[in-house]
């Protein structure tokens, strides 16, 4: 499948750089030029400050990967534990900075309507997994969180979730 196998990455998700939008493809010689004449006529150039940096980390790669994963997956760790605790469902997640969980567990049963009262309610945010959906009463309780912050971050927003527990 080498001949038509196209692999996509970018320093947003490699190095977790989200915003730099510099990013990569790998893939046989005819199917890399199809993906840079559409490049070409999709932007002139995109992000060139980054682009020396991009270059300098994917040379270091090897030690600057590890580190970043073992952070991004305590964080990870840490906040599904935390959100168990809570009385949250929550699913096992690899290869994101998201968690899923239920919010069913906790007696609710529209998470769109939990994600817009959490922000009031207990100073955290979560996007209900209907978001990404073409049909909005797929996933009805899910809700996504973002782990890719600091540790003390995720401590706090797991300490305001706690007022939604149920007794």
């Amino acid at each position: 499948m080498a001949d038509r196998t196209v692999s996509i990455s970018s320093a947003g998700k490699t190095f977790s750089v989200t915003g730099w939008k510099i990013g990569w493809v790998c893939a046989a010689e005819p199917l890399t030029t199809a993906v840079r004449t559409v490049k070409q006529f999709l932007t002139y150039v995109n992000g060139a400050p980054f682009q020396p940096a991009v270059a300098q980390a994917l040379d270091r790669a090897d030690d600057l990967v590890p580190p970043l994963l073992a952070r991004l997956r305590d964080g990870r760790d840490r906040l599904s534990a935390g959100l168990a605790e809570v009385g949250f469902e929550v699913f096992p997640t690899a290869g994101t900075y998201f968690v899923t969980a239920d919010v069913a567990p906790l007696g609710e049963t529209d998470a769109a309507d939990v994600c817009r009262r959490l922000p009031h309610e207990v100073g955290v945010v979560a996007i209900p997994a209907s978001a990404f959906y073409a049909d909005p009463t797929t996933a009805p309780t899910l809700v996504r969180f973002a782990f890719c912050k600091r540790p003390e971050v995720l401590d706090e927003a797991v300490r305001r979730l706690r007022a939604l527990a149920r007794p």
